[in-house]
């Protein structure tokens, strides 16, 4: 064998098969990282759509029978983006590029679903927030009627009917069904309670001996479900928000819908986003995904983002410089907030 100082020297065959099988090794990566799938989905800021604008020659939010009213500011509905399927160098790219996180498939794409089932689920829950957002709206701007269905066998059976407008329980105004459950629950089982209603557009009033309610019997039972309903005279609401799916945007549409109906404007011209579910009963819910919201939402051009109250400690946790972030747990809440901000005012923060 021969030497040259201290290294030795490989024969030229030996030579040759290392840098072969080098080259093979390397091949074979190369391989692997652009042709095997991992089982990570990269989730990063997603499409920003200002809900008060016009896409594809269509409003957004259109509300019919809505004042003209000009609008100069922003109400920017924020999403994720999600990319599946990657290589492992694409998801090797996306860790590093400090845009995006990487999160196994399974808590986007549960493995008892398919691909399919994932995004009619999605879009079933786009439309669920579209019909909780106008109905919030709605009950905010005092146009919904609190009507009931009756169960079969409880206490209002034969006093009321399905489909009955409740008003009031012993003269005190009921306009949600959180405000009809308390309304009877702080009554005792066994008392008689007056219901003013509107059956077929004509109003009367029921009496109703109260149950108990069950798993809590101190507390009165009318046996009903109440739910709220557009009122007659209730502008009717359409949205065009494209593919975008899961119920996230419906506090930012609620606002939509408010915004056209109402005089002023509610963002005094300002680059607003947000984000957050809402319910009937006009509570803001928690959502996922926040800091690439608000991400996209600053590289869009927003200077403030309405979060979640859920959603304020991990906002915070990674807020893009020059971004608000103001502090809502209903609509109520953010629509103060926003006349605060246009006014001047200190809103709360995160």
């Amino acid at each position: 064998m021969n030497y040259r100082g201290a290294v030795p020297v490989l024969p030229a065959h030996r030579r040759i098969v290392t840098v072969a099988v080098s080259a093979l090794l390397l091949v074979v990566l190369i391989l692997v990282g652009a042709v095997v799938r991992v089982p990570y989905v990269a989730l990063g800021p997603g499409p920003t759509v200002n809900t008060l604008a016009d896409v594809g020659g269509r409003e957004v939010v259109e509300v019919e029978g809505a004042p003209e009213k000009k609008t100069t500011g922003h109400l920017n509905l924020t999403t994720v983006s999600v990319a599946d399927r990657m290589t492992l160098f694409e998801a090797m790219a996306a860790w590093f590029s400090g845009r995006q996180s990487l999160e196994p498939r399974e808590t986007v794409f549960p493995p008892d679903k398919s691909d399919q089932q994932v995004e009619q689920q999605n879009a079933q829950e786009m439309g669920g927030s579209q019909d909780s957002a106008t109905l919030a709206a709605l009950s905010y701007l005092k146009k919904t009627v609190l009507t009931v269905d009756v169960d079969n066998g409880g206490p209002a059976k034969g006093a009321l009917r399905s489909g009955d407008q409740v008003t009031s329980v012993d003269g005190t105004e009921v306009a949600s069904p959180e405000a009809l459950r308390d309304a009877v629950s702080d009554k005792k089982p066994g008392t008689p309670v007056r219901l003013d209603i509107v059956r077929d557009g004509q109003s009367s009033t029921a009496t109703v001996t109260l149950g108990s309610r069950p798993g809590q019997t101190d507390k009165g039972y009318l046996g009903v479900t109440p739910r709220l309903r557009a009122a007659a005279d209730a502008q009717k609401v359409t949205f065009n928000v494209g593919d975008i799916g899961g119920p996230s945007a419906g506090l930012m549409l609620s606002l939509a819908i408010v915004d056209k109906l109402v005089p002023q404007q509610l963002t005094g011209g300002k680059f607003i986003a947000g984000t957050g579910t809402i319910d009937e009963s006009r509570q803001v819910g928690s959502i996922g995904g926040i800091t690439h919201k608000t991400l996209a939402a600053r590289e869009a051009g927003a200077g403030w983002f309405l979060v979640p109250a859920g959603n304020c400690a991990e906002a915070k946790s990674d807020a893009p410089g020059g971004l608000e972030l103001l502090k809502v747990s209903s609509l109520d809440d953010a629509i103060t907030t926003l006349g605060d901000l246009t006014a001047g005012k200190p809103a709360p923060h995160c």
